[in-house]
């Protein structure tokens, strides 16, 4: 059975960092693309960042206003994917699940709606 599974998240202060895992299993990690998405409280869940399978190269993409704060990288030996997100700001409060698209698709893509499989998400709180 397919199942991914988000940690890491929890109450850091403005400025501060935290890496989030999603560890995976039931399925060859490298085979599927996977994405980071973040849902505020009232919001639309939105793609934050998200790779590409190994046929696909590894290829990372990231939301443009993201660039440069957030880290996606994939440990194949481990069954996780984390990502880094540094200079964190009140505005990243949300909670952030991982995903996995289809098997027979090697691109990813920042688009919650192309996904398959949902992990229960970790919840991120910014806060003084």
């Amino acid at each position: 059975q397919l199942q991914l599974v988000e940690s890491g998240g929890g109450l850091v202060q403005p400025g501060g960092s935290l890496t989030l895992s999603c560890t995976t299993s039931g399925f060859t990690l490298d085979d599927y693309a996977i994405g980071w998405f973040r849902q505020a409280p009232g919001k639309e869940r939105e793609g934050v960042s998200c790779i590409n399978t190994s046929r696909g190269y590894g290829t990372t993409y990231y939301e443009d206003s993201l660039k440069g704060r957030f880290t996606i990288s994939r440990d194949s030996s481990k069954n996780t994917v984390d990502l880094e997100v540094n200079n964190l700001s009140p505005e990243d409060t949300a909670v952030y699940y991982c995903a996995a698209r289809n098997v027979r698709l090697n691109l990813c893509r920042l688009s919650p709606e192309q996904y398959d499989f949902w992990g229960q998400g970790t919840q991120v709180t910014v806060s003084s």
